[in-house]
C-alpha cells in the first residue's frame, strides 16, 4: 500500500509527500527527522488529506501532479469541493 498525502505546516503551507508507511512518516516530519525536508523549520504539521494506491508508480504519479496545483486546488480537495476542481484547473491554465 502507498500513500499520497498533504499536510499543513504551521506556517499554514501544504506540503505534498508520498510513503509507504503514513503514521512513520507523519511522525518523522513532526520529529524533523530529515534535516533538509520543507516541514522541518515548519512544525507541527498536520495530515489534511490522504489516498491510497496499490500501484507505487500511479501514487508517484498522483504526488507530482498535485505538487504542481494552486493553493486553491489543493484546498478544494482537502474539503472534498470535487465541483470546484475542474474550474480551478481551467483557471489555473490560464482558460
Amino acid at each position: 500500500m502507498f500513500y499520497v498525502y498533504i499536510l499543513q505546516c504551521n506556517d499554514d503551507s501544504y506540503y505534498v509527500g508520498f510513503t509507504n508507511n503514513l503514521d512513520t512518516r507523519l511522525k518523522q516530519h513532526n520529529a524533523g527527522h530529515y534535516p533538509n525536508a520543507h516541514t522541518v523549520n515548519r512544525r507541527p504539521v498536520k495530515l489534511v488529506w490522504h489516498s491510497f494506491f496499490n500501484d507505487a508508480e500511479q501514487a508517484l504519479q498522483v504526488e507530482k501532479q498535485l505538487k504542481g496545483w494552486s493553493r486553491k486546488k489543493k484546498e478544494a480537495l482537502i474539503n472534498e469541493q470535487w465541483e470546484l476542481l475542474p474550474k480551478l484547473a481551467k483557471k489555473h491554465f490560464g482558460r
